[in-house]
């Protein structure tokens, strides 16, 4: 309270918030729950709405050119070779380019040059195949995928989970800072006991799902199947989730830390799981949620808070 009344007793018409200000409730959001009680002149959102805007100061300030991190960037010269290459052997990609690049003695990666070829207009014939694969074998499909959530401190923390198809079902969902091959092949020995594995599991070509999370795959008698290389699209519904996550979860909270997000993480999975009607399944949950018809007599209309009250569910109550 003292520190939002010092805010307010300065002499502008408007309040100003300083840098000290937004580092004051950000910590205090960090270590006291009942935070948003005493909030008078910002909003819960709006604190969330600094966090975000402090991440991209912090990631502009460790990404200034002095301190580049990653890979170098690649000369003009290569660039042009790499183009021209192309532009003289049209069926020529990447391996190709590569091959000839090492030969005249540069030392340059396979996906650098993919990233500086030009688009190809996608094939018809195989953007139809991969429909009609989904289309044919949804009920067996599952996916899984990564994603970045920022903490409380700027420190990259990984959500990861996986999707069922048929359904829109989450079947798994963890959390880590550090994510290796051996720890996504844990999480699929979690995620799939007994004889729940699904016939097939798309995944796209991150460095993670290496040759040890293929095995691991397989041992299940999972067929895997590889999205290519920069196409989303083929791992559309897992990718719809994360948009999901974010607006209706993430675009939210302040994350302190794995446990935290992990909770997060259960918390939603069960909301979207449960009580979340889906366009896609004619509007209903991905564990069928049943039409609760209202009762004869005086009935109350309640809801119920999901997500720490994000979210609602709506049902009919008898009264007493």
């Amino acid at each position: 309270m003292r520190q939002q009344l010092a805010t307010f007793k300065r002499n502008h018409p408007r309040p100003r918030i300083s840098c000290f200000d937004r580092g004051f409730w950000i910590l205090l959001r960090r270590t006291w729950s009942k935070w948003i009680n005493t909030l008078i002149i910002v909003k819960p959102e709006t604190v969330v709405k600094w966090h975000r805007q402090g991440f991209k100061l912090y990631w502009n300030a460790i990404s200034r050119r002095g301190k580049r991190r990653g890979r170098p960037r690649v000369s003009i010269e290569i660039r042009e070779l790499i183009h021209r290459i192309a532009l003289e052997n049209l069926s020529w990609r990447a391996p190709r380019i590569h091959g000839e690049l090492l030969k005249l003695g540069f030392d340059v990666s396979e996906r650098t040059i993919s990233r500086y070829l030009l688009r190809r207009e996608p094939d018809e014939d195989k953007v139809a195949k991969w429909k009609a694969f989904l289309k044919n074998h949804m009920d067996s499909i599952a996916a899984m995928d990564f994603f970045t959530v920022p903490t409380v401190l700027f420190r990259q923390l990984y959500g990861f989970f996986i999707i069922s198809h048929a359904r829109r079902k989450i079947i798994h969902f963890s959390a880590t800072f550090h994510p290796t091959a051996e720890w996504v092949a844990q999480q699929l020995r979690n995620a799939f006991p007994y004889d729940t594995a699904p016939k097939y599991l798309i995944f796209d070509r991150d460095s993670i799902f290496s040759g040890l999370v293929v095995k691991t795959v397989r041992s299940f008698d999972i067929k895997p199947v590889r999205t290519s290389y920069r196409s989303p699209w083929q791992n559309g519904i897992a990718e719809r989730w994360v948009g999901s996550c974010r607006r209706e979860l993430l675009d939210h909270v302040i994350v302190f830390g794995e446990l935290h997000l992990y909770r997060l993480f259960k918390s939603y999975a069960s909301y979207y799981n449960e009580d979340r009607c889906h366009y896609s399944l004619c509007k209903d949950a991905p564990e069928h949620r049943p039409v609760q018809k209202r009762l004869e007599g005086k009935a109350k209309f309640i809801s119920l808070p999901r997500v720490g009250g994000l979210h609602h569910r709506y049902e009919w109550k008898q009264a007493a």
